[in-house]
């Protein structure tokens, strides 16, 4: 017995050890494990602590940068507003956002309008939460419940359409006038993220509103008062189509671009460009809101700090002149009214166009256009088309015979100086082509520019693709030839896009036919159609010595002024871009200058109506067979569009022009594009000798917000009005 209790009691001694030993292996893995997290992973641990407990958001709505025009004209300004704001925390409940819009609404007055039927359904369930669950029994939701395939989430969408569906109109038309003030806030509250503050009213907030509202933001939590902004364009109807226009706080970002800006750190009820120049330059206009970190303990803010501050966005200098801009859309309007009346004459003119640039630099310093249009209300009047100028395309006539002359020069289908005979054309199962005068001569270069010979350009082209004319014979000419002209046609600008900085931009429109005729009609300007801003550009290579100058109406970017008569701080001038240089020698290029300048001044020059001028101009005009389409009758009609393009002064350009007029006429041509490009070269002129009088262009004057008396005085009026 005592041998076995001796055996018994050696046994405890190594249970024991046993035990100490598991213990202290597992103190072991626990302070290893300790240090893996303290240590190892301490950062990746203190990170997401930070990221669950600190949240930043960007708030403020900082208003966008101004536009100025090239001499400081403010064209595109903000307007403050009185605006209320509301936060919701990510813990905010919709019962406590409801009580929030019950008071506010007692406050304010809101707009309704924009409550949707879905807007007062949901509405209707939260005010009706006994009502709201009867309208689904407890039998259907237990089946559902008893669904093994559907999610708890699934489960309660389901529940919830279903309450929608019986929702009946009578009920969603119950609410009083008051309850759908508070609907209309309410629906406001729930737009935009948690911890961002969303607009609830910035449009005709009275002082009243404000003062009532200040007075009882205790009661209101997420509730502010503060200062927004709304886009003011100074001169509504000038360049209204390509300055674009901004989206307001309820539209928000627009719906096709939403992902895009998002992933830019926008939120949905940000203001952006929607279109042309505000969108073109978003990034630069746009303000820089300020960047709030809150601190955060189980959805509730505890602190805030400030991490960034915000600012406005950078102000935008525009190469366009405003007052000629503004001047030239009066002389188009003008002549375009008054030849419009004249119904026999033009009885399908609807719009006109004018774009002038300076062909060293490619800033465009005016672009219009105008086209009837119907308003609101149905009534004809004539409407701002300047976007028409670089997304609509025509048939452009003899204005490209100077590039005609270039491409035989180039192709050496031509020599400088050769001599053609014009003659009637009689070619083999073909109508006579042949020149508008009658007659046959012998035309150099030169002359045949200046009298728009037809013919001279037509046996170019025929050089061009290699054939040769028989009279009463076919012509055998290479397709190809096709290629090779509008490849020489590219290096003016003509028939690709010109590289405008606006969207949009269409190339203009190429013939599919490839017949000898089609060549020939190619030569003058009678098939492919072409841009406003393409002729422009066109004119600018030629002025220029046969430099295609890329246009811009970017001009420079500035910091905003602190200072309401100066201008900020310049940040960045775009630069003046050459996109080619034609494959022409200069005698080739002075050739066509001189063929220009005699359409200007020679006795058989066909825009003659620059001879007296004192600016001494170069032009081409030019008139294309066009059709035009009437949707009230369902047909087509013949007629005839007229163009001129243009440079001045000769010896040394400065302004470049073209005039585009479509439908211009049916059997006379009344010469409105004449009339309106040498009123518009005039203007140009007459503008400058004022700039230089007034002291436009002295180094002193060169910070000078130009119109701010004239805006202050407008803010004035509009202040004492409301």
């Amino acid at each position: 017995m005592k041998e076995k209790k001796k055996k018994k009691k050696t046994h405890v001694p190594l249970r024991m050890n046993l035990l100490f030993i598991s213990v202290f292996f597992l103190f072991s893995i626990l302070i290893l494990r300790l240090g893996i997290v303290q240590i190892v992973k301490g950062n990746h641990y203190e990170a997401e602590v930070a990221r669950t407990e600190n949240v930043k958001s960007h708030n403020g709505t900082p208003p966008r940068g101004k536009i100025y025009d090239r001499y400081r004209n403010v064209i595109v300004d903000n307007v403050p507003l009185n605006a209320i704001t509301y936060t919701r925390t990510q813990t905010t409940k919709p019962k406590d956002m409801l009580k929030v819009a019950e008071t506010l609404a007692g406050l304010i007055e809101m707009d309704t309008d924009k409550i949707t039927d879905r807007d007062r359904q949901d509405f209707w369930l939260l005010t009706h939460p006994d009502k709201a669950e009867k309208l689904v029994s407890k039998e259907e939701i237990k089946k559902l419940e008893d669904d093994e395939d559907l999610a708890e989430d699934d489960r309660n969408k389901k529940i919830y359409n279903m309450q929608l569906d019986r929702i009946t109109k009578k009920d969603i038309e119950s609410f009083t006038e008051k309850e759908e003030e508070v609907l209309a806030i309410f629906r406001e509250f729930n737009t935009g993220y948690a911890l961002s503050p969303q607009i609830i009213k910035n449009k005709d907030v009275s002082m009243e509103e404000m003062a009532r509202v200040s007075e009882r933001l205790t009661e209101m939590p997420g509730v502010n008062v503060t200062t927004d902004w709304e886009r003011k364009y100074v001169n509504d109807s000038t360049l209204r189509t390509i300055l674009g226009r901004v989206s307001t706080s309820q539209q928000g970002l627009p719906s096709e671009l939403v992902k895009e800006y998002k992933a830019q750190g926008y939120a949905l009820n940000d203001r952006v460009g929607t279109s042309y120049f505000e969108s073109e330059y978003e990034n630069v206009l746009k303000g820089q809101k300020e960047e709030i970190e809150y601190i955060t303990k189980n959805g509730s803010v505890l602190d805030t700090q400030l991490v960034s501050e915000g600012h406005s966005g950078k102000d935008v200098v525009l190469t366009i002149d405003l007052q000629l801009q503004k001047e030239i859309e009066k002389i188009v309007e003008e002549e375009l009214s008054k030849q419009a009346s004249q119904y026999w004459e033009s009885p399908f003119l609807d719009r006109a166009f004018v774009v002038m640039m300076d062909p060293h630099t490619g800033e465009i310093l005016s672009m219009v256009g105008k086209k009837y249009g119907k308003d609101a209300d149905g009534k004809t009047e004539l409407q701002d088309y300047a976007l028409g100028t670089y997304t609509s395309e025509y048939g452009v006539g003899s204005a490209v015979k100077g590039a005609t002359v270039l491409t035989g020069y180039m192709s050496g289908a031509l020599n400088v100086g050769d001599v053609l005979y014009d003659e009637p054309l009689k070619i083999k199962s073909t109508e006579t082509k042949k020149s508008w005068f009658s007659g046959s001569r012998y035309l150099s270069d030169i002359q045949a520019l200046e009298i728009s010979s037809n013919v001279y350009m037509f046996k170019t082209a025929i050089k061009i693709a290699g054939g040769v004319y028989r009279r009463d014979q076919p012509i055998d000419m290479d397709p190809k030839a096709f290629d090779t002209m509008r490849n020489y046609y590219s290096q003016f600008g003509l028939g690709v896009k010109t590289g405008i900085d606006l969207p949009g931009e269409v190339e203009g429109l190429k013939g599919t036919e490839r017949e000898p005729g089609k060549l020939m009609d190619f030569a003058i300007g009678q098939y492919d159609l072409y841009t406003p801003m393409q002729l422009v550009q066109y004119a600018s290579t030629i002025a220029n010595g046969g430099f295609r100058m890329e246009p811009h109406l970017m001009k420079e970017i500035r910091e905003p002024s602190q200072e309401r008569e100066k201008v900020g701080p310049l940040i960045y001038e775009n630069e003046s871009k050459v996109l080619n240089r034609i494959d022409a020698s200069e005698r080739e290029i002075l050739q066509v200058q001189r063929g220009f300048y005699q359409v200007a001044h020679g006795s058989n020059g066909t825009a003659t109506i620059f001879k007296s001028a004192p600016y001494n101009a170069a032009a081409k005009s030019g008139t294309a067979e066009a059709f035009y389409y009437s949707p009230e009758a369902k047909r087509q009609y013949d007629t005839y569009n007229t163009t001129l393009i243009g440079y001045a002064p000769y010896d040394n350009p400065e302004v470049a022009f073209s005039v585009v007029l479509p439908y211009s006429h049916q059997d006379k041509d009344p010469y409105v594009n004449k009339n309106i490009a040498k009123r518009a070269m005039d203007k140009y002129f007459e503008l400058k000798k004022q700039y230089e009088k007034d002291g436009y262009f002295n180094s002193s004057t060169e910070e000078k917000v130009r119109n701010a008396d004239q805006l202050e005085n407008q803010e004035e009026e509009q202040e004492a009005t409301e």
